[in-house]
């Protein structure tokens, strides 16, 4: 399995998208996107998600699979690094929307990104 580049590999912060509000891009903390060898974490709106990268001759792409709320999700990205040093991408749901994004590096967030909930945490919230 090849590397991720270094220049890739880390922690992003998602400052902007093209085709939802950013207005609420933050809404369960700051939007990020890790890429790493091990797999990595993508949260913004009210989306959490397990990310799995791997280099291309362009950039990196990647698969991602995780909760939209309590609705299961999945989807894959890629990004290119642009001169001036952000990330430009584009993050598409399976059969649904697709966005560009741009992100910025960013430092490993204080507390830990939840886990994506599943359809069932959904019911057992309620009682």
């Amino acid at each position: 399995m090849e590397e991720i580049p270094a220049e890739y590999e880390g922690w992003w912060r998602i400052v902007e998208v093209s085709q939802w509000r950013s207005v609420d891009l933050d809404i369960l903390g700051p939007a990020l996107l890790s890429l790493t060898e091990g797999g990595g974490r993508l949260r913004m709106f009210v989306l959490l998600a397990y990310v799995q990268a791997k280099p291309t001759k362009a950039g990196v792409s990647f698969t991602w699979q995780g909760a939209w709320e309590f609705d299961e999700m999945s989807g894959t990205g890629s990004v290119k690094l642009a001169r001036d040093g952000t990330l430009k991408g584009t993050l598409k749901i399976k059969d649904g929307d697709s966005s560009t994004f741009i992100a910025e590096r960013a430092k490993a967030p204080d507390e830990p990104i939840q886990n994506p909930p599943s359809y069932r945490d959904k019911w057992r919230r309620r009682r």
